[in-house]
């Protein structure tokens, strides 16, 4: 890599400063509108903000809607509370998790992909682990690539600017693993293991996708008990034992402290806990086999070949990955299972890493081999909640779960192929190589910028997408004065919320009436069609379709 690439902070804070100022840039005007999925979550937590117990306060879980965890309503509406009720506050919340899970990849790239870098050593520093194809990379530069690619894709940057709960979700199964492999990794692994553990569960409060993870959780676990069975260590085998058991101990009761609220929730009221998830199951389908197999062929497709058709999680019908970056992925995706098979059975070397050496083994780490298990297996877990659904398929926004290791793969196939090309027979000039690096990552900044803020942004389609004329609808009733009665006919359909269509939730955020005593105060008031001759000869109205 050119020098300036051994100078890995600044490129992070390079990198960090690029995720940044693609997530916040003109947040005030793209998204167009507000969205009244968005809305619903505002209006929930600003009235826990304002109302307090016991009439209200923040609650674990807000069944309006279907039902939604209540994190992300209970976070933004403190933030409303404090900036107005304008949708750049949420978004500008929802940004900040996006910028925050760019910088977790590239932790937890590192921490993965280092004990490839260090591999397994005798004294004589010879690498005796040539099973690994990993082992050749640089941890480093995976992980700087991994979060690159992340910070510049338009899926991430896309779901970083929408109030949605699901963007929370990425942010704490990455850092909850990170700090799980850290305390794998570390002699000091207690803190490590508890501050994991309360991230990790933490995320259950975000997005329903995420209650598949516990299977990501138990497979790490699985992989790590397998392999200490499988290598000589120089280690005491009571005492590795004993951290591991210490660590599934601290980071699960960590984690159950922070579920326990919504747990208790759902025991108590046990139909929010599937929600809406019955009602779009493949199970309820005719042909559940024949709908699973289709949706696992337009979710495969979905990275390379057709994205997404709902213009609100995507470019419509555009893969979710750049084309070089898919391509980078499949390569990825082709060497993590290449060498998942080579180290088939868990075993560092064919037969319990049998050494013909007089020299003691030095084992840096304790899980060098099941870093492409762990990619493959998040993959896996995470597309689970996507192809059990008939709703939307290929389905963007519940697929986020897969974003971290799917450019995680693609940081190792790039860094593959930059080290292919580096080391051909008939060498290229250093100069040639790293001047089309540097033109190559440029391209996929300047392509990031240029999709969503130009070619999606400026797109009609993107205005219905997130209901400008709602918003506008709401912008106009708030200059109006208090003394005019205002009413607001909601003829468009949606799920009832306190008696009252959801597409109405736009303008109340907006003017900033959700609650009768609110609406009172403003002299603005919502009815059904049928109830049109309520309205005074002096109410000005307006109507939503």
């Amino acid at each position: 890599m050119p020098k300036i690439l051994n100078s890995k902070f600044y490129i992070l804070i390079a990198i960090l400063i690029i995720a940044a100022f693609l997530r916040l840039y003109n947040i005030t005007e793209t998204p167009p509108g507000f969205y009244p999925d968005e809305a619903i979550y505002a209006n929930n937590g600003v009235e826990a903000w304002e109302t307090g117990p016991p009439a209200g306060g923040l609650k674990v879980f807000y069944p309006e809607n279907n039902g939604r965890e209540g994190l992300w309503p209970n976070i933004i509406g403190f933030f409303i509370v404090r900036f107005g009720h304008e949708p750049w506050v949420p978004r500008s919340i929802a940004a900040i998790f996006g910028i925050l899970t760019v910088l977790g990849v590239y932790f937890l790239a590192r921490e993965l992909f280092r004990n490839y870098e260090l591999g397994i050593r005798n004294q004589g520093n010879k690498i005796l682990n040539h099973n690994s194809l990993f082992i050749i990379h640089d941890s480093e530069k995976i992980a700087l690539l991994s979060s690159f690619f992340l910070a510049v894709s338009f899926w991430h940057i896309n779901f970083s600017r929408i109030g949605f709960r699901a963007i929370m979700a990425p942010f704490f199964l990455v850092w909850g693993i990170y700090f799980l492999l850290k305390s794998l990794n570390a002699n000091r692994y207690t803190l490590y293991a508890i501050v994991g553990g309360i991230l990790y569960g933490l995320g259950f409060h975000t997005y329903i996708a995420y209650r598949a993870t516990p299977l990501l959780i138990l497979i790490i676990f699985i992989l790590y008990r397998r392999i200490i069975k499988s290598v000589q260590l120089t280690a005491p085998l009571a005492a590795v034992k004993k951290k591991f058991f210490s660590i599934i101990i601290l980071f699960s009761i960590s984690a159950m402290v922070a579920i326990a609220p919504l747990g208790i929730y759902f025991l108590e009221n046990p139909q929010d806990f599937f929600g809406r998830t019955t009602q779009i199951s493949i199970f309820n389908s005719p042909a559940p086999v024949k709908d699973l197999a289709i949706n696992i062929l337009k979710t495969a497709g979905m990275f390379n070949v057709v994205g997404d058709f709902n213009w609100r999680h995507n470019y419509s019908g555009r893969p979710e990955l750049f084309w070089p970056v898919g391509i980078l992925f499949l390569i990825g995706v082709f060497l993590a299972v290449k060498t998942s098979i080579q180290n088939s059975k868990f075993k560092i070397q064919n037969d319990n890493l049998s050494v013909q050496s007089t020299a003691p083994v030095e084992i840096n780490t304790e899980i060098p081999t099941s870093v492409p298990l762990i990619l493959i297996f998040w993959l896996v877990v995470a597309v689970l909640p996507v192809v059990i659904s008939n709703e939307g398929q290929p389905h963007a926004l519940r697929a986020i779960l897969m974003a971290p290791p799917v450019f995680i793969l693609a940081g190792i196939g790039g860094i593959w192929l930059y080290e292919k090309v580096s080391s051909i027979k008939y060498q290229v000039s250093s100069v040639i190589i790293h001047t089309s690096l540097f033109i190559i990552l440029s391209l996929l900044i300047f392509e990031a910028y240029t999709t969503y803020f130009i070619l999606w942004g400026n797109n009609q389609n993107v205005q219905g997408a997130f209901a400008a004329d709602y918003a506008q609808i709401g912008r106009e009733l708030r200059k109006l004065p208090n003394e005019l009665p205002k009413y607001v006919i909601v003829e468009a359909n949606g799920v009832d919320v306190r008696g009252i269509p959801m597409p109405a939730q736009t303008v109340m955020f907006l003017t900033d009436t959700f609650t009768p005593e609110k609406q009172k105060e403003k002299n603005l008031y919502y009815i059904l069609p049928n109830q049109i001759g309520q309205i005074p000869q002096n109410g000005y109205t307006v109507i939503i379709k």
